[in-house]
């Protein structure tokens, strides 16, 4: 079996352990006892696969190593030294090395392993991610979800970040010959993004921990990704700003209500293009569709008055299906068809700013979980996001019943 199956194999089982953890939990939010031991099976699984891309990738890389030419070749000229570049700091080879040993390590840190980590060091006890790491994990959660991967996302080290915004546009005026320009400034406003916490806790068993094969990094990534990611795109679309960032739905700060509906229970095609021309012209160019899989269900049942659909499929591969030209996507944290539902977005989510804290923290728990020979590692990230323009996104909200 290649590489590539491999990795399309551990997908395919992390896709399945997601479903089947989804519809087994009980009232309580929680799985019994066969249930549980059925998911642990199935990560047991998808931790061997891991195991097996690492073992893959590593005689891969020495089977590249020994393909290089053993000698150099003459040139012309003398061969100049280039100037290699050092890294320092979380991005240094030293740092990423000695974070990954920590992690591993149960006891007896050396004091060269913790003195390379203090650069890293946080405030609540850990340490932060090599760069390297934090890069992949960002990738990660950007492929995975609408918003971010929409959005403007910046990086800041202070706790929050100004934005001036533009509230109103100046406009130019005819004027008599030798006569006054009235003025005509743009006004300008400000929008605070900030820091909240976002954070979970990894555990690992100690012998898979112990296994030096067993692909650490790659756990991680696939772990924070999905977790942090569901949390962050959920406060994405219906955070109320308390502890948390100011969803794009939101009632105040959200996307302006660009349509709303004659009936609580149903849409029609006219709702919809009323809904693409409450837009503005010049957010129209880059805006893209926002439906729940059931919404999107009715939505491609409509027609317009010529009897065609407005849905229309993608024409290439890799593309995605159109409503009157612009993109369509779908996701699990919008609402669904109900009275007084914002139950569609259009418009331009790069006005939906994220602010990321750089530096997501890892922290070993060494004794919580030691009765049930496990490893416990918190894993907290800082970030903030809010629509900084509403107009330049609209909702079809449902009409209250």
């Amino acid at each position: 079996m290649t590489i590539i199956e491999l990795r399309n194999k551990r997908a395919k089982a992390m896709e399945a352990a997601k479903a089947f953890l989804e519809s087994h939990r009980g009232e309580d939010g929680c799985l019994s006892v066969e249930d549980d031991a059925t998911y642990t099976s199935m990560e047991a699984t998808i931790a061997k696969l891991g195991t097996e891309i690492g073992r893959m990738e590593r005689m891969e890389a020495m089977d590249a190593e020994l393909a290089k030419p053993v000698a150099t070749p003459i040139t012309e000229k003398p061969a100049t030294t280039a100037k290699v570049e050092t890294k320092t700091g979380r991005a240094a080879d030293e740092y990423k090395k000695a974070f990954w040993n920590a992690a591993r390590t149960r006891d007896g840190i050396s004091h060269e392993v913790r003195n390379a980590l203090q650069v890293g060091a946080d405030t609540e006890g850990g340490y932060l991610v090599p760069d390297e790491f934090e890069n992949t994990l960002v990738k990660a959660l950007n492929s995975e979800h609408i918003i971010r991967n929409h959005a403007r996302v910046f990086q800041t080290n202070s706790g929050s970040h100004k934005i001036p915004v533009v509230t109103a546009k100046g406009t130019a005026s005819w004027v008599d010959e030798e006569g006054p320009i009235p003025e005509g400034d743009d006004a300008f406003g400000q929008q605070t993004i900030g820091a909240h916490k976002v954070g979970t806790i990894i555990k690992v068993s100690e012998e898979l921990l112990n296994d030096s094969a067993f692909d650490l990094e790659g756990y991680f990534t696939d772990e924070f990704a999905r977790r942090i990611g569901d949390k962050e795109e959920d406060a994405f679309f219906n955070g109320d700003g308390v502890g948390k960032p100011l969803g794009i739905l939101a009632d105040n700060g959200g996307a302006e209500v660009g349509v709303t509906t004659a009936s609580a229970t149903a849409i029609t095609a006219e709702e919809i293009i009323n809904l693409y021309y409450s837009l503005k012209a010049p957010y129209r160019r880059k805006a893209i569709w926002v439906f729940s899989d059931a919404t999107m269900a009715a939505v491609r049942k409509l027609k317009g008055s010529d009897g065609q659909f407005l849905w229309q499929k993608a024409m290439n591969e890799g593309e995605h299906a159109t409503l009157l030209g612009r993109p369509i996507y779908t996701s699990a944290f919008m609402p669904e068809l109900g009275a007084g539902n914002k139950v569609a977005l259009f418009g331009d989510l790069h006005f939906y700013w994220i602010g990321d804290r750089q530096g997501i923290s890892f922290k070993r728990l060494n004794e919580r979980y030691a009765d049930t020979g496990q490893v416990g590692f918190v894993a907290t990230k800082r970030l903030d996001g809010k629509l900084v323009l509403p107009e330049a996104v609209k909702a079809l909200q449902m009409k209250q019943a």
